[in-house]
C-alpha cells in the first residue's frame, strides 16, 4: 500500500488577475507552501499589464507581448484556475459566489479585480460611452474601431473623457495608431479629430507643472483640442453635454475618469470608502474581516491614499504573498507602507515619453527606451517560467489548524486502508451530494431520490438497452469543468450509437484530506457532472465514492433505443461514396501534455476545454436526421484508430485528407515540438493501417491522426449527397469546426486500409490503388 500525498489542508482564493495577485502566484510558483492551496478565480485567460496598454493600442507591441499567461501562471505555481467571474461573497460561510459555476470556499481571501470608470453618475454614459476597463472588453471596442476607421470613408469624431494620465496616454495612443492606419491606407489622417476632456483646471493635475506644461504642449501639436473644466453631465448618441451647457458632437465616445469599485462589493458587508474600494489597513486585510485581504487599485489603504496606479499593485504583491503565508500559519503579519514619491513613465504615443516624479520632469525618446526596457523585464518575470520540480517533502505542514482538523490530516497522511476502508464516510458523501438535484424519470423507480443497495430501472416497452463504462483521473485543476468532461466523455458513446442517455452510476476516487476539502470537491466535480446529465435527460441514481492518490471520475451509463435496432448507428455500415465528417476538433491529448509541461498558451486550453465540455447529443441526432451509415466517438485511440475501428466491419477503405482536418489552435505547434500524450505510442502502432504514410510523415497535422481525444467528437459516413446539408445543420447546432474530411472507398486489394492525402492531392487523384503483392509501405520513422 502506498502513503497519499500531503493533503489539503488551507485554502487560498485570488479573485481577480490584476498585477498583485500576478506577484503572489510567482512567489508562491517559486516558495509553495505544503498543505495550502491556491485557487484563481478570474474571468479572463490573459491578463492584461496596464504599463504596456499604450504602447500596445498605438502599434508598438503585439497582444501577446502586454498580456501575462494567467493560466500558465498558475499551473506553475500549482494553483487551480477557475475561469469564471466573482459576482457575491458569502463571508459567514467563507465563500466566493460566482456567475456560472458552484460557490468556492476559502479560508483565506484575497480579492485584486482593479477598478472601473463609474458611469452610473451620468445620464447615457453606459449606453453610449465604451470604458476604458475591463480591458479585455475594451480591447474588442479597440478591434472593432479599427476596423470600422479603416472602412469609413469621411470624418470620425473621437472624445476620451478623463484628463488624467490614463486619459492622456490613451488619446495619443489611439490618435498615433489611427493616424498611421489612414497613412497606410494612402487617406488623409486629418479625416480624424480628437477632443479630450477633462473635469478639472488642466490635464494631469496630479503632476508637476513641468509634466503638464509638457503635456499640453504636445497636445498641442498633435491638435487634440483640450476641454478644461469640462464635467461631462450627458452622453447621447453622437453627442457629449457638459456642466457648463456646452454640447460636443463625437462619433466615439471613450471614459477614462471616476474609478471606482465593482458594484457587487456593496453587498458583501466590508468597509468600503466612497468611491465603493475596499478599506484595508497596513496588513493589507480588511479593517472589516481579517480574512479578506485586498491589493492593487481596489484596495483603498485607510490612513495612507495613494493614487491608483499600477506601480503600487505590483509592489502589494510582495506582502500580499508574505501575508497570505502568514495568515494560514497564524503568524504576525507584516505592515506595508507605501512610498509617498513614484516614478511615471507616461507615453506620448509615439516612441517617446515623460518620466514624471515629484517635481522631476524628463522627456525624450530616451525615456520610452528606458520604459520599454522596465515594462519588458516585468512581463519577462512572469513568462520566463523555470521548469517545474516535484516539490521536495517539506515534512509537516506548518499550516495552524484547529483540534478536529489536526486530527483529520493526521488521519489523512497515515497509511490508509484497502477494501471497504477506502471509501468516503456517509456523513461527508452526504453532505455533498445532498444539494444535487438529479433529473428525475419516471423510469427510475429506486434510486438517489430514496438510496437502497442498487438502483432498479424500468425498461420501457420497446425499447432496449445500451450500457457503455467509462473512467479516468483529472488532467484539469478545476474539478467542476473535470466533472462536465468526464459526463461527456462517458455519454459519448450511447450518442454515437443513437441511443437516447437514461440513468447514470457514478465511479469517484477522491484523495484523502480534511472533510471539508473532500466534501467541497466532490460537490464541485459532482455539480459540473451533473450539469452535463441533467441536459441530457440522463438520471443518476448512484455511484460508489472511495479513496485514492488522484481524483478521478467516471460513469456506468445505460441508454434506450428502439428494440429493432432500425435508428442504431454502428461503426460498421459504411458505404463507398459516403463522405466522412468529424463534428469537433482534434488535438487534445498534445494540449495537455503540453499544459503540464508549461508549454501551452492559456487561450489554447480554453478552446480545448470548450470543445470537451460541448455534448455530442445534438450532433448524433443531426447525423441521423441525414442518414449517417455509421458513427463512433473520437476518444483514446486517436482519429485514426477509431476510423480503422470502422473500416474493418465495413468492409471499406478511407481517403482521409490531413488538410480538412479540424484542429485545436495550438496543437500543430505542441505536436511538431515532439509534446505528447503519454498513450500516442501506443496509437502510433496503427501505423501500419496507412497505406502512404512515407509521403505524409513531415505533414504537420500527421501526428495528429494518433493524438488520443477527450470527449472527443463523431465521426460518421454520409452519403454523399446529404453531406452538405449534414455539415450546415451541425454547424447551425453550434458545432462551428464539422468538417468534411474524407470519402469512403470501395474495399482494395491493399493490405493498409486507409490512404492520407492533403486537398490539394486529393482534387488530382490519378494513381490506382495499390494491390496486393506491391512493395509494403516502408516503416513510420
Amino acid at each position: 500500500m502506498q502513503t497519499p500525498d500531503p493533503p489539503v489542508l488551507r485554502d487560498i482564493v485570488l479573485v481577480g488577475g490584476g498585477h498583485s495577485h500576478v506577484g503572489v502566484l510567482k512567489r508562491f510558483g517559486m516558495h509553495p507552501l505544503p498543505g495550502v492551496r491556491l485557487t484563481v478565480i478570474c474571468r479572463d485567460t490573459h491578463t492584461p499589464y496596464s504599463g504596456m496598454l499604450p504602447g500596445y493600442i498605438a502599434g508598438h507591441y503585439a497582444y501577446d507581448e502586454v498580456h501575462i499567461d494567467l493560466r500558465r501562471l498558475a499551473q506553475f505555481a500549482g494553483a487551480r484556475f477557475f475561469r469564471d467571474e466573482a459576482v457575491a461573497l458569502d463571508r459567514a460561510a467563507r465563500r466566493v459566489l460566482c456567475r456560472n459555476r458552484p460557490p468556492v470556499p476559502y479560508d483565506q481571501l484575497s480579492i485584486n479585480i482593479g477598478s472601473t470608470p463609474r458611469m452610473d453618475n451620468v445620464a447615457g454614459a453606459q449606453e453610449h460611452a465604451v470604458p476604458v476597463k475591463p480591458i479585455g472588453a475594451f480591447n474588442e471596442h479597440w478591434l472593432a474601431l479599427l476596423e470600422r476607421v479603416r472602412r469609413h470613408a469621411g470624418v470620425t469624431r473621437i472624445a476620451v473623457v478623463g484628463g488624467g494620465a490614463g486619459g492622456v496616454e490613451l488619446t495619443l495612443a489611439m490618435q498615433y495608431r489611427l493616424r498611421n492606419e489612414l497613412r497606410a491606407l494612402g487617406r488623409d489622417p486629418d479625416e480624424l479629430s480628437f477632443e479630450l476632456l477633462s473635469a478639472e483646471a488642466d490635464v494631469l493635475p496630479t503632476h508637476n507643472a513641468m509634466v503638464r506644461k509638457a503635456f499640453a504642449r504636445v497636445l498641442a501639436e498633435r491638435a487634440v483640442v483640450v476641454h478644461r473644466r469640462a464635467a461631462v453631465t450627458q452622453v447621447s448618441a453622437g453627442c457629449i453635454g457638459t456642466a457648463s451647457g456646452a454640447t460636443l458632437q463625437a462619433d466615439e465616445v471613450i471614459w477614462v475618469t471616476q474609478a471606482s469599485g465593482a458594484p457587487w462589493l456593496r453587498d458583501t458587508g466590508l468597509a468600503l470608502d466612497a468611491q465603493g474600494f475596499i478599506e484595508v489597513g497596513e496588513t493589507l486585510q480588511s479593517v472589516t474581516d481579517p480574512n479578506v485581504f485586498a491589493a492593487g487599485d481596489i484596495a483603498s489603504m485607510v490612513g495612507r491614499p495613494h493614487e491608483k496606479a499600477g506601480v503600487f499593485a505590483v509592489r502589494h504583491g510582495k506582502p500580499l504573498a508574505e501575508n497570505l503565508r502568514r495568515a494560514v500559519q497564524g503568524r504576525p503579519l507584516v505592515t506595508y507602507r507605501p512610498q509617498q514619491r513614484w516614478l511615471a513613465l507616461i507615453s506620448t504615443g509615439d516612441r517617446s515619453a515623460v518620466a514624471s516624479r515629484g517635481l522631476l520632469c524628463l522627456s525624450g525618446d530616451w525615456v520610452w527606451r528606458w520604459k520599454d526596457w522596465i515594462d519588458r523585464r516585468f512581463m519577462a518575470r512572469h513568462a520566463d517560467l523555470p521548469a517545474m520540480q516535484t516539490a521536495p517533502d517539506a515534512g509537516p505542514s506548518p499550516v495552524q489548524l484547529h483540534e478536529d482538523e489536526a486530527a483529520q490530516a493526521i488521519s489523512a497522511i497515515a497509511m490508509r486502508c484497502g477494501g471497504c476502508g477506502a471509501k468516503v464516510g456517509a456523513t461527508v458523501l452526504a453532505r455533498a451530494l445532498d444539494a444535487l438535484r438529479p433529473v428525475e424519470r419516471s423510469e427510475v423507480l429506486i434510486g438517489l431520490h430514496a438510496p437502497d443497495d442498487a438502483a432498479v430501472v424500468r425498461v420501457p416497452a420497446g425499447k432496449a438497452m445500451v450500457h457503455t463504462v467509462d473512467f479516468f483521473r483529472a488532467f484539469i485543476d478545476d474539478p467542476y469543468v473535470f466533472g462536465k468532461v468526464a459526463a461527456n466523455h462517458a455519454l459519448g458513446d450511447l450518442f454515437a450509437m443513437g441511443a437516447e442517455a437514461q440513468s447514470a452510476l457514478a465511479i469517484v476516487t477522491v484523495p484523502s484530506g480534511l472533510e471539508a476539502k473532500i466534501e467541497d470537491v466532490l460537490f464541485q466535480m459532482m455539480s459540473g457532472a451533473l450539469e452535463v446529465l441533467n441536459e441530457a435527460g440522463c438520471a443518476l441514481v448512484g455511484g460508489h465514492t472511495g479513496e485514492g492518490r488522484e481524483l478521478a471520475l467516471g460513469f456506468a451509463v445505460n441508454g434506450l433505443i428502439d428494440e429493432d435496432l432500425g435508428a442504431v448507428m454502428r461503426k460498421g455500415g459504411m458505404r463507398a461514396g459516403d463522405v466522412l465528417i468529424l463534428t469537433k476538433p482534434i488535438g487534445t491529448g498534445t494540449l495537455f501534455a503540453a499544459h503540464a509541461r508549461l508549454q501551452a498558451r492559456g487561450a489554447w486550453i480554453d478552446d480545448a476545454l470548450a470543445a470537451m465540455c460541448q455534448s455530442n447529443r445534438l450532433a448524433a441526432r443531426c447525423l441521423l436526421e441525414h442518414g449517417a451509415t455509421a458513427c463512433t466517438d473520437v476518444t483514446g485511440f486517436g482519429l485514426l484508430g477509431h476510423l480503422v475501428e470502422m473500416t474493418r466491419p465495413s468492409a471499406v477503405d478511407a481517403e482521409l485528407d490531413l488538410a480538412a482536418l479540424p484542429v485545436l489552435e495550438g496543437a500543430e505547434e505542441t505536436s511538431a515540438a515532439g509534446i505528447l500524450s503519454s498513450l500516442q505510442p501506443a496509437n502510433v502502432r496503427l501505423r501500419r493501417a496507412v497505406r502512404n504514410q512515407a509521403q505524409m510523415l513531415r505533414h504537420p497535422r500527421y501526428a495528429l491522426i494518433f493524438d488520443p481525444q477527450t470527449a472527443g467528437g463523431l465521426l460518421a459516413s454520409v452519403p454523399a449527397n446529404r453531406a452538405d446539408a449534414c455539415l450546415s445543420a451541425l454547424r447551425a447546432q453550434g458545432y462551428r469546426h464539422a468538417a468534411a474530411i474524407g470519402r469512403i472507398l470501395p474495399q482494395g486489394d491493399a493490405l493498409e486500409p486507409i490512404r492520407l492525402v492533403t486537398s490539394t492531392s486529393a482534387a488530382a487523384r490519378t494513381a490506382p490503388p495499390p494491390h496486393r503483392g506491391s512493395h509494403p509501405s516502408p516503416p513510420a520513422a
